[in-house]
């Protein structure tokens, strides 16, 4: 009884309150859903610069190994031994045209010169009394004092000394021509690229002993694109009298730690395009690349360089960043009210960083920047306007 007492006293209570509970729950899950609002799309932010019409100078840009104007092997002309070698004669070293490289012994071809002016003067003096002889028996054989086979055997006399005369002379020249070879000398203003003989050693007519490269002019062989001969102010075709067009490239290395530039002037073509790359090679010379102006550095045989070409001028261009040719080569032009007008442009040039436009703007209009998908002709943007040098560092 008790407990029936206790159970009156406190499940009333309890039925109570998870009733209301219940019912809480009954009139949320039934009661009206507040209407959501649909949020207004957020404009874009966009990059902008400002376009300026003008005449813009076209570049191209290679890359390049700086090789000699001019490079041959150094042979010995004679054989002999090695008496003397210029101290100028190791790799890396520097020699002026004449200078002295290799001296090789002397006495033998001394020897053969004394020799040879000997044979050539008793040859001299063979054919002076030939002479004599001949003429005497001609003026015999007008009186018919001797017969005509003496005649013709004085006139043999005479040829045999004339030849002999002439191949004494011949021996003589080339035995002086022998002696001055034994002294190598530089056959212009140079640097050693490798040197291979030494005092003491015996070199053989024909043996190289060291190659050698001019310093008088250093090149450049920079491949050009097919498609990028247009913007050069050179041609392929044969022109009488030879075009006398040139242009001028920058060149650009890091070398010693630090980044140069030297001014060069491209002279020719190679003619020839490349089956397999199609590419064309031009040809930029520096003059006295060793001799640089104003302390900077020299233009190193083999360095790798980067040169920007410059190429033909075109005017009344735009020229932005490549990031601002949009789709179906539209330029996005921002107006007074930010939003966005579209503008078919003519495509002069692309370059991975840098558009060169022909298009219907006026100048100091906002141009689009920014990459954009999917955006309509009036869609509002937010501008954010940068210099074109930033844009196009991007």
């Amino acid at each position: 009884m008790r407990l029936l007492a206790l159970l009156k006293r406190y499940l009333g209570p309890v039925l109570i309150v998870a009733g209301g509970f219940l019912l809480a729950i009954a009139i949320i899950a039934t009661g009206p859903r507040p209407d959501r609002q649909a949020r207004a799309p957020e404009a874009p932010s966009v990059q902008t610069v400002e376009a300026v019409k003008r005449t813009a100078q076209l570049i191209v840009t290679a890359h390049g190994t700086v090789v000699p104007k001019t490079e041959s092997s150094l042979v010995a002309e004679v054989a002999g031994r090695v008496v003397a070698v210029s101290p100028s004669m190791v790799s890396g070293g520097f020699f002026s045209q004449g200078d002295v490289l290799v001296e090789i012994e002397r006495i033998d071809y001394e020897a053969a010169l004394q020799q040879s002016r000997a044979v050539l003067a008793s040859a001299e003096s063979e054919l002076a009394n030939a002479e004599l002889t001949f003429d005497r028996a001609e003026e015999l054989a007008t009186t018919r004092a001797i017969s005509q086979a003496d005649l013709d055997t004085a006139l043999n006399q005479l040829t045999v000394a004339r030849a002999a005369q002439l191949q004494a002379t011949a021996a003589l020249v080339r035995a002086e021509r022998d002696l001055e070879r034994t002294r190598v000398t530089a056959p212009y203003d140079g640097r050693v690229r490798s040197e291979h003989v030494d005092t003491g050693q015996f070199v053989s007519r024909g043996e190289p002993i060291a190659t050698l490269y001019s310093t008088d002019y250093a090149e450049v062989r920079l491949p050009v694109k097919d498609q990028d001969l247009a913007f050069l102010p050179f041609s392929l075709a044969r022109i009488d009298p030879p075009s006398t067009v040139k242009t001028k490239a920058i060149l650009r290395a890091e070398f010693a730690g630090s980044m140069h530039a030297w001014e060069a002037e491209v002279v020719r073509t190679e003619g020839e395009l490349d089956p397999l790359s199609r590419v064309v090679n031009v040809i930029a010379q520096v003059a006295d690349p060793y001799e640089p102006e104003g302390g900077a550095a020299p233009l190193t045989v083999g360095l790798f360089v980067e040169a920007d070409i410059m190429g033909n001028r075109v005017e009344d261009v735009v020229v932005v960043p490549g990031t601002a040719l949009q789709a179906g080569n539209r330029l996005y032009v921002v107006d007074t009210n930010n939003r966005l007008s579209f503008r078919d442009a003519e495509v002069v040039r692309l370059t991975a960083e840098t558009a060169y436009l022909r298009v219907e703007v006026s100048d100091g209009e906002r141009i689009c920047v920014t990459a954009l998908d999917d955006v309509v002709e009036g869609q509002s943007v937010r501008p954010v306007p940068v210099s074109a040098n930033t844009a196009s560092s991007r």
